[in-house]
């Protein structure tokens, strides 16, 4: 059996990105105007962010277990360029992140617990039919 684990992590979220695309998961008005984070310096370009975003956290989700926006923050974040200060790690911004959750909790994807939210049978399902395809 194929899982998400013996699959490369960039085919495998191009694949689960443009099937979130075809099951019409609903966009923020906001995505494409706003930049990921403070280390961002703009936007970003792809006009498939948001389904490349979506299908990331359902894999780092289907990885970790359980994952919460904090948590996702501090993955998705970057180095902030600061002048002549040296850089630093900045987390990603939130609202992004929980909107993409709260929108693949609503498709049937992920369930919330106390800490955090898991995978669902059907997200667990989903993912691991994406992977064999990749193969």
């Amino acid at each position: 059996m194929v899982t998400v684990f013996d699959v490369e992590a960039n085919k495998l979220i191009e694949n689960a990105a443009l099937k979130l695309k075809e099951m019409k998961i609903e966009k923020p008005t906001f995505v494409g105007i706003v930049k990921s984070g403070a280390h961002a310096e703009r936007p970003p370009e792809d006009d498939d962010f948001w389904y490349v975003r979506c299908a990331s956290v359902l894999r780092q989700i289907y990885v970790h277990n359980s994952v919460g926006v904090q948590k996702l923050r501090k993955h998705y974040g970057g180095r902030k360029r600061r002048g002549v200060r040296p850089e630093k790690h900045v987390d990603a911004g939130g609202s992004t992140i929980r909107k993409a959750m709260q929108q693949l909790e609503k498709a049937g994807f992920l369930v919330k617990e106390k800490q955090g939210r898991v995978l669902s049978a059907k997200g667990r399902a989903f993912m691991d039919g994406i992977a064999k395809e990749c193969v």
